[in-house]
């Protein structure tokens, strides 16, 4: 019954005429009673039948069959509401992240790179309209995930990001930034951007960043740069130890910001500062809130009418009223 609504609500006013309807009904039948003097009633004492204790039941049949009506004028029905969302503006962003060897530096907590992926997660689980991919880099760089809208797969790769030894160890920004801007370049969304991540200076590769981010540019695709790491000094990785544990010392925090801020405003991006691991939460936020999908929601009402069982119900009651007060009561009447 909780399920169960009525459109027009207002009819169930009319059942404050029942008992004026009640009160009509007992008065006709005052009315039509004939009467008769008689001296003495002794011999008719006994002589109700049945029948004439039934009679009454007409009366109640006829309030019933009322009452049902004034329920199906209010038009019960039952609805099914389905939400459906449509995706009227797709964004497809691709994630290029430094995975050079500073980014084990403990700055952030507990190292830079499990704090961006921890971050990273998190925005991807937050855009489950758009398709992102993701590209590594260090010296070198590659994709390792195109874009996709399938978000198991991306955060499964954010999961695996590591040191990788495999590519020479090195900071190649402008390799990263045309990767990621490759993977984009052909993409039909609305919106493409990218999300550069990087702690340090570039050093590597034989693509200019300044090339790159022309590039991106020339492709509509909007560059989000991110310096990752804080204000002077923090804890590097120099060495690797004979067990296999990397070793640590002080080193001055050194990052292009001057770069960083040049690609941003020649993509008509820009360019954040993440010091700590709340400073990269919020920027990752930030970035969210800026580049907004647009969503359209579509209800659909699936209206099932309950009205007709007391259309039908009220009919029987007063074709049975009508059918038993010509027949069987007919001769009380």
């Amino acid at each position: 019954m909780d399920k169960i609504t009525f459109l027009n609500p207002e009819f169930f006013w009319l059942f404050l005429l029942i008992p004026v309807a009640v009160v009509w009904l007992f008065w006709k039948k005052n009315q039509q009673s004939a009467t008769l003097k008689i001296s003495s009633i002794q011999g008719f004492k006994n002589s109700d039948s049945l029948l004439v204790k039934l009679k009454p039941i007409l009366n109640v049949f006829r309030v019933l069959a009322l009452s049902s009506l004034i329920v199906a004028m209010a038009r019960p029905r039952t609805v099914d509401v389905s939400n459906r969302t449509k995706t009227t503006k797709g964004i497809d962003i691709v994630m290029a992240v430094d995975v050079s060897g500073s980014m084990l530096a403990k700055d952030l907590k507990p190292n830079r790179m499990e704090a961006l992926k921890r971050v990273a997660a998190d925005f991807v689980e937050e855009r489950p309209n758009d398709r992102i991919g993701l590209v590594v880099y260090a010296s070198e760089a590659y994709t390792k995930t195109p874009v996709t809208s399938d978000k198991a797969v991306i955060l499964d790769a954010i999961n695996g990001i590591k040191y990788d030894n495999v590519l020479q160890d090195g900071t190649g920004i402008g390799m990263g930034l045309a990767t990621a801007v490759n993977r984009l370049k052909d993409s039909k969304a609305k919106s493409k951007v990218v999300i550069l991540l990087t702690d340090g200076v570039n050093n590597a590769g034989f693509i200019e960043p300044e090339t790159a981010s022309d590039i991106a540019k020339q492709y509509g695709i909007k560059v989000y740069t991110i310096g990752i790491g804080s204000n002077g000094m923090a804890m590097f990785p120099y060495a690797v130890a004979p067990n296999g544990q990397f070793l640590f010392q002080m080193m001055k925090v050194e990052i292009d910001e001057q770069l960083l801020k040049s690609i941003a405003r020649k993509t008509d991006g820009k360019y954040f500062r993440a010091t700590s691991n709340s400073k990269l939460a919020e920027i990752y936020a930030s970035i969210n809130k800026l580049e907004t999908t647009e969503i359209e929601e579509l209800k659909f009402y699936d209206y099932d009418e309950k009205f007709r069982p007391f259309v039908w119900f009220a009919g029987f009651l007063l074709l049975l009223e009508i059918g038993l007060r010509k027949t069987v009561f007919k001769s009380f009447i």
